[in-house]
């Protein structure tokens, strides 16, 4: 990645005036006078703990908040049980409205509440795989079927609604649209559990296709929707009134993406290039759309913008919205970083809402359509902030500032506050709320820490930047134990995250598995050992061109000279044992554990794969539409692991859920058998059966965590 540079060093400026005012290592501890949840002291003894304390305290999932009322809602997710939460203004008070237990395994995906707050429906179940099952992780002989709940904000039992997922509120919260089997249906949302009576969903229409993505009119007299026809798509308008089907300038495209004018009177979609009988596309530059503009009665329609000859060039253009105030906003990568874009209705040049080298990731829209929130690692490059800009154009003002993470903001329907996702390297992910004119931002929930967990025991990671054999720079965040010296000769554990498009922080993650791999990390610390965790190429956060190598994974791998890297970083440190270096992650980062093992033994003396990718030839390597060429194939399997098991000699660990929808379990069948061929590795295995790609049994997902850190520690954790 030649000429690809982060300038570090207004950054470093602002580290070491923190290091000078908070002291070593401390940039992300909480800041003074920041209101949070209070923690309990640990009850381990002598300052270790439990991975069971450290991964205690309830994730939030899901935030929402109603349109026109001070109401938020989410998902607290607390040792294997979830449940729905809510607060509502002025004081907002956490409330749980179901009483879930640990022992009720099951996903809840999606999370919706009506505009006034009465109502919150969530979808309870995972999404049905290819051939039509809901994951099903207990092995549970009468299946699991997913469906939509609901229950009501002022307390009282939750019911079922129907079977399916997605669900679309009517803008007056008496209806939702399902689609299942490639139609779309209405159904009423009443409390039906006194009648004994369950509503009957309700076929809208018929039309050929696939229909789905329904979208309500303002009014709700309308709705929205997409047929796809398998080599183009059309974007349609059912009158519910009239039963009629208005297509909006139909064509040779692909149509999508429908969104509402606050009049109802217009309809803005995305529009890109049918497909061609020879048809090749990329999945990593795939086609940019252009933005119509059609009139919801006539479905004539005309082209307001398109991307193609601008320069520099836009890339990943998506989430079309259309604003109260009537600005159409979307995000785009434009000149390497992914910003918001504003456009009028009668089309002309976007502006750049963000501007900056920084991402833009999560965004909500004020109630009057005025004003975005959004979260970005503006200012800070390996962190992420609340800020609020006007949609017509202006200057962007940070809300949240100091030693915190903050992302997934929601606006209040009063404008006053905005709710968002709040941690810092010791606190946990949590519920907070921040001034939208800005100001000092309070934690509401949870009210307060499980008593077990340890606060006061977590040390602050370091950045470090290390630099790859071609020159790049190399994002890391080091675990330092607390009162490790030089000569300790501690082993020291390398970690890599999944996706690839992720970005690992210098505190609590706002995904929940990463959250849950940074409290890993922490144990390890705890527990003596010097972690590293590497921000690899081909990951989020530092732009298009890190994000994009030309030559990672199946085109080369390149991102593994980063690992390589990183690992030399920590066995180069002083209080670091270089002979006693282990190596652990999930998904893209079990891929990038079977490589260190397969490529480099000499250097990682034991590793953990979860569910890890292993040969890339076996996959469509990203590429729809068409099969890798020979040359193509022959890259990719030189690009696996697979292709270095001969070298591979470090003992493993593979733990793998044989129902997991992200990575084939046949992935790792097929490389045990390579192992167990050659004959002089130590394997070990953990399967568990129906689990997918991370688990949902709280047994057996902690089971999982504690033998990934028994099995480093059986091999390097201690002195030889």
């Amino acid at each position: 990645m030649k000429g690809f540079k982060i300038n570090y060093s207004k950054m470093w400026v602002l580290i070491l005036f923190f290091a000078m005012v908070l002291g070593p290592c401390s940039i992300f501890a909480q800041p003074q006078g920041q209101a949070t949840a209070k923690a309990g002291k640990s009850a381990t003894a002598k300052g270790t703990f439990t991975l069971e304390e450290v991964l205690s305290a309830p994730y939030p999932l899901h935030l929402v908040s109603a349109k026109k009322a001070d109401r938020i809602a989410w998902v607290f997710h607390a040792e294997g049980a979830k449940n729905i939460w809510t607060a509502a203004g002025p004081d907002y008070t956490p409330v749980m409205l179901t009483d879930y237990i640990r022992d009720e395994v099951f996903e809840i995906p999606d999370v919706e509440i009506t505009d006034d707050g009465s109502l919150i429906v969530y979808v309870r179940g995972g999404n049905p795989n290819s051939q039509g099952w809901v994951t099903n992780p207990t092995s549970d002989p009468d299946g699991v079927e997913q469906a939509i709940w609901a229950v009501r904000t002022a307390g009282g039992t939750p019911w079922r609604v129907c079977a399916g997922n997605n669900p679309a509120l009517s803008p007056d919260g008496k209806w939702i649209l399902v689609v299942k089997d490639n139609f779309i249906y209405r159904v009423a949302l009443g409390d039906w559990s006194a009648s004994g009576q369950p509503p009957v969903p309700e076929l809208l229409f018929k039309a050929q296709g696939r229909n789905g993505s329904p979208r309500w009119s303002p009014d709700g007299t309308r709705i929205a929707f997409v047929s796809n026809r398998e080599d183009h798509s059309f974007v349609g308008v059912f009158d519910l009134a009239a039963r009629k089907i208005t297509w909006l300038a139909p064509s040779v495209d692909r149509d999508s993406d429908p969104v509402w004018s606050p009049d109802g009177k217009r309809i803005a979609f995305f529009r890109r290039p049918g497909r061609q009988y020879n048809e090749v596309l990329d999945f990593w530059n795939p086609p940019n759309p252009a933005i119509w503009v059609a009139d919801a009665a006539s479905g004539q329609a005309k082209e307001i913008w398109n991307p193609a000859g601008a320069d520099p060039k836009y890339y990943t253009v998506r989430n079309l919205m259309w604003t109260a105030n009537d600005r159409i906003l979307f995000t785009a990568e434009h000149d390497n970083w992914n910003h918001m874009f504003s456009l009028s209705p009668a089309g002309g040049e976007p502006i750049d809402l963000t501007p900056g080298d920084a991402e833009v990731e999560h965004f909500h829209l004020s109630s009057d359509g005025a004003t975005l929130f959004f979260s970005s690692n503006l200012a800070d490059i390996h962190g992420r902030h609340i800020w609020k800009v006007a949609t017509a154009g202006g200057k962007a003002v940070q809300l949240t500032k100091g030693a915190t993470i903050g992302c997934y903001p929601v606006a209040l329907a009063s404008g006053k506050d905005v709710a968002y996702m709040h941690a810092t390297a010791k606190h946990p992910m949590s519920i907070a709320l921040v001034p939208a004119a800005g100001g000092q931002s309070r934690v509401i929930a949870p009210v307060k820490l499980p008593d077990k967990f340890p606060l006061d025991e977590l040390v602050v990671p370091e950045l470090v930047i290390v630099k790859a054999p071609d020159g790049l720079d190399i994002p890391c965040q080091l675990f330092l134990p607390k009162g490790a010296k030089a000569g300790d000769k501690r082993p020291g554990v390398v970690y890599t995250h999944g996706g690839p498009i992720r970005q690992m922080l210098l505190g609590w993650h706002y995904m929940e598995f990463y959250a849950e791999a940074y409290g890993i990390n922490q144990y390890f610390a705890n527990r003596g050992y010097v972690v590293i965790s590497i921000n690899f190429r081909s990951g989020i956060g530092y732009g298009r061109a890190f994000r994009m190598p030309p030559d990672a994974g199946r085109r080369g791998a390149s991102e593994y000279q980063d690992v390589v890297a990183g690992a030399k970083y920590l066995q180069s440190r002083p209080e670091v044992d270089p002979e006693r270096i282990g190596k652990w992650g999930l998904s893209y980062g079990g891929l990038l554990t079977a490589m260190a093992l397969a490529r480099n033994s000499d250097i990682f003396k034991v590793g953990v794969d979860l569910a890890g990718v292993h040969d890339w030839s076996v996959r469509t390597g990203g590429r729809a539409g068409t099969t890798m060429s020979p040359e193509e194939r022959k890259l990719a399997f030189e690009s696996s692991p697979v292709a270095s098991v001969k070298t591979w000699t470090s003992p493993v660990l593979f733990i793998h859920g044989d129902d997991d929808r992200n990575v084939d379990f046949g992935q790792t069948v097929d490389l045990v058998q390579k192992l167990r061929a050659k004959g002089d590795v130590h394997i070990e295995l953990i399967v568990q059966p129906d689990e997918p790609h991370e688990f949902l049994v709280y047994k057996s997902r902690m089971d999982a965590y504690n033998a990934t850190f028994n099995f480093i520690d059986k091999f390097i954790g201690k002195k030889k």
